[in-house]
């Protein structure tokens, strides 16, 4: 839609044409009721002998045929724009995933292999990223407009975006919600790279530990293993003492509740059974845990969640 900002993403040129198109219905819609209003002011002066006595004449199949018309256009742009939104939030099963958190007034990124950075986020071209956000503290908002990107990030919540970038070069990055003091300097750059300028990038800048090393880690220090390790997880109907359910295998199984629903294990379930344990109680369980809302920050929460992800089933080669 901008004439002079690139169109960076897969998703960018579809958006644009949405946009001049609910412009150009727009426009036509304001020329059509401001000519028959310039028409009417024109026809029916002071100064105009016109015979007002008529009655006037109305025709019912102008009435219709106009408002369908409108709101068959409107309507079609509706479903155009809610398909293109649905798509954005449903990333391919196989993209890059990397993390984000917004913090006043800075925007942390890490990656699988533990490279982290601020106010910067590398990516490679031609290859689906899905960004996993969270705050740590008020509401911000992640917006690449080369992209044609915008997402609020929430404090307490996962939030998810995917982007396929399409051109290589600098992006800039903004927080485009109101979070504060520094909240104009809260701004960065997207760098797309070519495939084999990514993986040098991985290469200089790794880590010490990946990020599912670092979240093993955070699981035996914050004692989790002794509750959900194989001494202290077993099931509803095993007929010994419980103390928790199994993490090996869990992520992205089906998890019945106490109330009768059943939920996805995904990271949004992860995040909240650890700072809000008696939200979503797993069926034939206590809700002994306790919460560690204030005790781990979003980004050990995240290496927690990314831990548990690669956590396999018992028993599997």
């Amino acid at each position: 839609m901008n004439l002079w900002l690139p169109a960076a993403s897969a998703n960018a040129p579809e958006t644009d044409r949405l946009l001049w198109a609910l412009l150009l219905m727009s426009c036509l819609v304001l020329a059509l009721v401001f000519t028959l209003l310039l028409r009417y002011i024109v026809r029916y002066r002071a100064s105009n002998p016109l015979d007002r006595g008529a009655a006037a004449q109305k025709t019912w199949r102008f009435e219709v045929a106009w408002t369908s018309a409108t709101l068959l256009v409107f309507f079609g742009l509706f479903v155009w724009g809610a398909n293109l939104y649905v798509r954005l939030f449903q990333p391919p099963a196989k993209a890059l995933k990397i993390y984000v958190v917004g913090k006043q007034w800075m925007w942390k990124v890490e990656h699988a292999g533990g490279q982290r950075e601020i106010n910067a986020l590398h990516v490679p071209v031609g290859r689906p990223v899905e960004l996993l956000m969270t705050s740590e503290d008020v509401i911000h908002d992640f917006s690449i407009p080369a992209f044609r990107l915008k997402h609020d990030v929430l404090p307490d919540r996962y939030e998810t975006l995917w982007f396929t970038a399409t051109r290589p070069g600098q992006y800039a990055l903004y927080c485009t919600q109101f979070c504060g003091l520094d909240h104009a300097k809260m701004t960065g750059a997207v760098v797309v790279l070519s495939a084999p300028e990514y993986a040098n990038w991985l290469a200089a800048n790794g880590g010490a530990s990946s990020l599912t090393a670092q979240g093993q880690a955070l699981y035996v220090r914050y004692g989790c293993s002794g509750c959900h390790g194989d001494n202290g997880a077993g099931s509803a109907q095993s007929g010994g003492t419980v103390r928790a359910p199994a993490l090996a295998g869990l992520y992205g199984s089906p998890v019945p509740l106490a109330d009768g629903t059943v939920v996805t294990a995904d990271e949004r379930y992860l995040h909240d059974s650890i700072v809000l344990p008696r939200k979503e109680v797993t069926a034939g369980y206590e809700p002994i845990m306790p919460s560690y809302a204030g005790q781990i920050d979003e980004e050990d929460l995240l290496r927690l969640v990314s831990y548990i992800q690669s956590l396999a089933p018992q028993g599997a080669p």
